[in-house]
């Protein structure tokens, strides 16, 4: 067992490390790999192994290490899993967002506590989990652009089932004041792109007006969101209890008497069930494909409607009898189970059938606000919860 002055000199640590994830921008769609490199740098000199995935353009990467076991048991690794990007800053801050500042008993900063305080205990804790006589593997995975449709999660976790990692336990650590959280909706993004034909606004039947056919469109999704409500289950365990759609914005033109050739909606959808998105998506393609198309080619035969997925994130499911959450419960004691409106990665790992819970320090109501925050004492008790981990990982 830990003693308290060990604990106390991990969170010194913690603070310390927190401070400097902080300072990375690393806000979605930007290059992550310095960031990444600093927790590799950390995790690699108590001898972890690690493998990096990358986009594209190998300007966002996400990492996966492994403390190994000194003993082998039958209990399953585990896998502390968090997001390494934050949302974009707006004016109004009290302090320099991205230089972490501690008043009182608060550290301020994007990503604070979302979520980079989670990050930050993991890696502060690793060296007593590298020094340990561990029986169980413990996994570090950090993703990027989780805030933009869990992008970065998905090239990982294909990377997983092909080293066929997947008979796991995985804690993902959003703010949820250490209170255990198993099932969330899913949430798919979109954004439709319009071209009709410009032209002249005194001669409206000759132009082909993208905003125009945009609007009914969206009209239609606005009808779908009604419909979503009466496909409410019985017994749902979320609030709203039904399947919820909304209109993000919707850009085109360039003037008051010019036909708008171009033109683009954004909407999302948060699907209580896959069933939901089927469905939704089915009825706007239907719509697209059979009425709006058509009325904008007998026009100009080179209008287009095109429909861009930027991210469709699973659902959480709720899991009778979960390894993960009463792994949790375990070390807290808490038997209690909530659900929660926002997404995460979780359906991801739970998709390849690893046992997942969402567990971590910070409240949700400071993520993603001017003045982020995240309590000091959120981070000692995801101390102490790590040091449970590792007293449940012990030979």
């Amino acid at each position: 067992m830990s003693t308290g002055n060990n604990l106390e000199d991990i969170y010194n640590n913690s603070i310390r490390i927190l401070k400097d994830l902080i300072a990375f921008k690393t806000v979605s769609g930007e290059d992550n790999n310095q960031l990444i490199d600093y927790c590799d740098d950390i995790l690699n000199s108590l001898g972890a192994s690690s493998f990096k995935t990358y986009d594209e353009e190998k300007k966002r990467v996400n990492l996966f290490s492994t403390l190994k076991a000194k003993n082998k048991s039958n209990k399953k690794p585990i896998i502390l899993s968090g997001h390494t990007d934050v949302v974009p800053v707006s004016k109004g801050w009290s302090t320099d967002p991205f230089d972490a500042t501690i008043k009182e008993d608060k550290l301020f900063g994007r990503g604070s506590c979302d979520m980079k305080g989670f990050i930050a205990c993991a890696l502060a804790y690793a060296p007593i989990f590298s020094s340990s006589n561990l029986d169980r593997d413990i996994h570090f995975a950090f993703t990027f652009d989780e805030e933009t449709a869990c992008k970065g999660a998905p090239i990982l976790i294909t990377e997983l089932k092909k080293r066929g990692i997947k008979d796991c336990i995985c804690i993902v650590g959003e703010p949820t004041n250490m209170k255990i959280i198993d099932a969330h909706k899913g949430c798919y993004e979109y954004t439709t792109y319009f071209e009709g034909l410009a032209g002249h606004s005194s001669e409206p039947d000759k132009g082909v007006s993208a905003v125009e056919f945009a609007a009914r469109y969206v009209n239609k999704l606005l009808e779908l969101k009604e419909k979503l409500k009466e496909r409410e289950l019985k017994d749902s365990i979320f609030d709203p209890p039904y399947s919820t759609l909304q209109v993000g914005g919707i850009f085109g033109g360039i003037a008051h008497n010019v036909i708008a050739d171009k033109c683009h909606v954004n909407w999302e959808t948060r699907p209580v069930v896959k069933e939901d998105g089927i469905f939704l998506n089915h009825e706007i393609d239907k719509f697209t494909n059979e009425t709006l198309l058509p009325e904008m080619k007998k026009i100009y035969p080179k209008s287009s409607i095109k429909k861009h997925i930027i991210g469709e994130i699973t659902g959480f499911d709720r899991i009778s009898n979960s390894e993960a959450c009463e792994f949790v419960s375990s070390i807290t004691g808490d038997n209690s189970r909530e659900v929660v409106s926002f997404g995460t990665e979780a359906g991801l790992f739970q998709e390849i059938g690893i046992s997942t819970v969402v567990c971590g320090p910070g409240s949700i109501k400071q993520a993603h606000k001017i003045d982020e925050f995240i309590k000091l004492s959120e981070i000692k008790k995801c101390i102490s919860f790590l040091d449970g981990v590792k007293n449940k990982s012990l030979n």
